[in-house]
């Protein structure tokens, strides 16, 4: 577990705090990476504890022998790494799946009773052929609070869509008393430098560079606006952060039949 970020809300004693939680690793094979060599990725999830509950994004890696062989993972269940964090799955008040492949929502069989809050056009592609493990999306007793755009969970803390690697996928922003703002990105982006990356041909592009420009998403310039302080990602332990204004140009401080890529 790693304490990532933690303030005081609205002037009051009260924190909102995020937790990074180790779900484990997989091995992203040759063919997938781009190179000739195999790639060790984590799997990563977040905790915002408010002062109003406790939100998860993301519940870790589900099970298949085709999602084992093919990418043959070391997996840290979510009662695993919750505890790691000194929580339990009774502590939680709300769940967000940035999306539903295997290795965001393997944790989702035992969040019964708890709202998971997903987008709709995600929830539709999870019961696709070959898109994810339906039996971690299906499972008894799951309630989906099925969104179609932003979502309040609690003051401060909200889910808007991002999507790109999925159509519905989906990230949380944590609006803190003293004004900052820290992004959980999911998979919106596999690296901070990718992120990095949009942000500077969002600025290009406002300081009238001559095209050709990279193309951003729609929703980048959103994320942009806000300014966070830091951004987290799914699939690395390694944020993207910067000052005030960065951005604008200060100081920056088996089978395949189940395991679509992750």
């Amino acid at each position: 577990m790693t304490r990532v970020t933690g303030a005081t809300v609205g002037g009051v004693s009260s924190e909102i705090s995020v937790l990074r939680l180790d779900f484990g690793y997989f091995v992203r094979p040759a063919e997938e990476t781009g190179s000739t060599a195999p790639r060790v990725e984590p799997v990563l999830g977040y905790v915002v504890q408010h002062p109003k509950g406790t939100v998860l994004l993301d519940s870790g890696m589900g099970w298949h022998p085709d999602v084992d062989d093919h990418y043959r993972p070391r997996r840290i269940a979510l009662p695993d790494a919750l505890h790691a964090a000194g929580l339990a799955v009774e502590d939680l008040t709300a769940v967000v799946n940035c999306h539903l492949h295997f290795d965001h929502c393997g944790g989702n069989p035992s969040l019964t009773g708890l709202p998971i809050v997903v987008q709709e056009v995600e929830l539709a592609a999870a019961h696709l052929p070959d898109y994810t493990l339906p039996e971690l999306v299906d499972a008894l007793g799951l309630t989906y609070e099925k969104a179609s755009g932003d979502v309040e969970v609690f003051p401060g803390v909200t889910v808007i869509p991002t999507p790109g690697h999925t159509d519905g996928h989906q990230s949380v922003v944590v609006r803190r008393g003293d004004g900052s703002v820290i992004v959980l990105a999911g998979q919106s982006h596999d690296t901070a430098t990718a992120y990095s990356a949009d942000a500077l041909a969002l600025r290009a592009s406002d300081d009238g560079h001559p095209p050709p420009l990279p193309v951003t998403p729609a929703w980048m310039r959103r994320l942009v606006d806000l300014n966070p302080s830091r951004v987290y990602f799914a699939p690395t332990t390694t944020p993207f952060g910067c000052r005030r204004n960065c951005f604008s140009g200060a100081q920056v401080s088996g089978t395949t039949r189940h395991h679509r890529s992750p």
